[in-house]
């Protein structure tokens, strides 16, 4: 990047990047109006308005719109805490 510095191993990568000293948001939802710098998180957000839980809870069959919120779930049922204070 020739603002900040940064290297990257692909060009699309790099894309995307300038795109925070830009300010650059070509990804607009066409419900909201909300507006996103990748093409993913539009389609993440996209899940917000039609209801859709496409992540599923294989215990308790609850369903979650990011897969991220389904493995915070998941490490309740079993008693997961991967995260230790090593102090």
């Amino acid at each position: 990047c020739d603002v900040c510095g940064i290297e990257f191993t692909r060009t699309e990568s790099l894309k995307v990047h300038r795109r925070a000293h830009t300010g650059e948001l070509p990804y607009k939802c066409d419900i909201c109006g909300s507006v996103f710098t990748r093409g993913c998180d539009l389609k993440r957000h996209r899940i917000t308005h039609t209801g859709e839980r496409p992540y599923k809870c294989d215990i308790r069959g609850i369903g979650f719109t990011q897969n991220d919120n389904l493995q915070i779930h998941k490490r309740k049922d079993t008693g997961e805490k991967p995260y230790k204070c090593d102090i």
